[in-house]
């Protein structure tokens, strides 16, 4: 069911709900958080989308921040607000309320989104693209438990990555690190079956600009504490990685972008899954852990020298030499390696 609402306010809206769900007979409620997604016309359709997909294993209300900046002087001066009500089949496992702000309410859109969510339940903010440089510092993203943005989505991810190291406040976080996470699962699952094993450097391999590629380096040199070297391929996405030892080389390979090896001495090689996932998959994880992400934190922090040194294009006469000599980390005190918490365009992981 779909309620439009023409130069509205947040109060009629809250009524239009109320009423669409007493019209379908479902008068309860039943959601578990409040999702505002942030987002131009454009991306709107693509990310409610993925929003009602991991709905169904998060029944939420969705807010889709719409700020409509027109080019006609009069209609820039014309402050309203439209709305589109959705329940029941057309909202996913909730409700969803598209919200189009025009003239000086978009300034304000805080005080549009403040009386639509739900009490006394967590609030997650997503920027699908042009996340803002500080999103804690944001009005809206200071509305959120949660705030999930995507450096991919970026004109320079790498830079987009920088800035989201330089400002990270708790409670934030990005899809570029959550395309990691199997990755991030399956080196940890490889050291847990060699327990005191002494790594001494390390090497992530994939396409240039690739901001999961920096953040799964990160995330070694600040877990294992030894250099780690950040080599170009062509991918797609992440291709390789390899870690040194006194036994050996273990290597988690996945030259075509499908099945993946891990080889390791001693052991069989064998095949895992790291397949890559759509958005509403990589939303809903996210939205399983409402508390801060503290390895992520950590990685993203002790990172932010190496984002500012990060590879540039590859040489055609050395391209490996070239993206080892940018990339050297810092040397950071030993640290044992942990699993993962739950939690122009470079190409997607």
């Amino acid at each position: 069911m779909k309620i439009d609402l023409t130069d509205t306010t947040a109060s009629k809206i809250n009524n239009a709900l109320v009423q669409g769900r007493r019209a379908i007979g479902t008068p309860a409620i039943g959601m578990v958080l409040t999702l505002v997604i942030v987002t131009d016309e454009e991306h709107a359709y693509d990310a409610l989308k993925a929003a009602n997909n991991a709905s169904r294993e998060h029944p939420s209300r969705k807010l889709v921040v719409i700020k409509r900046v027109s080019r006609s002087p009069r209609d820039r001066a014309q402050a309203r607000l439209d709305a589109e009500v959705r329940v029941g089949a057309d909202a996913g496992a909730g409700e969803t309320v598209v919200l189009r702000l025009y003239g000086e309410v978009i300034d304000h859109a805080q005080s549009v989104v403040l009386p639509l969510l739900l009490p006394d339940a967590p609030v997650v903010v997503w920027w699908p693209v042009a996340s803002p440089a500080d999103p804690a510092r944001d009005p809206l993203g200071a509305l959120g438990q949660r705030r999930v943005t995507d450096a991919y989505t970026a004109e320079d991810p790498v830079a987009e990555l920088s800035a989201r190291a330089g400002h990270y406040a708790p409670g934030d976080t990005d899809l570029a690190w959550t395309r990691i996470t199997p990755w991030r699962s399956m080196l940890a699952a490889a050291l847990d079956q060699q327990p005191g094993i002494e790594i001494t450097s390390a090497e992530v391999e994939g396409e240039p600009y690739n901001p999961s590629g920096e953040l799964l380096a990160m995330w070694l040199a600040d877990r294992l504490g030894v250099p780690v070297t950040r080599s170009v391929s062509g991918g797609p996405g992440l291709t390789a990685v390899r870690m040194e030892t006194k036994n050996g080389v273990i290597t988690l390979d996945r030259p075509d972008g499908a099945l993946a090896t891990l080889s390791m001495r001693g052991q069989p090689d064998r095949a895992v899954a790291l397949k890559r996932r759509d958005t509403a998959e990589l939303l809903a994880e996210e939205l399983r852990r409402l508390d801060p992400d503290d390895i992520y934190a950590s990685s993203v922090k002790y990172g932010v020298d190496r984002l500012n040194a990060a590879p540039a294009e590859p040489k055609a006469d050395g391209p490996k030499a070239e993206a080892e000599a940018a990339a050297e980390p810092k040397p950071a005190p030993a640290k044992q390696a942990a699993s993962p918490a739950p939690a122009k365009k470079a190409a997607k992981k």
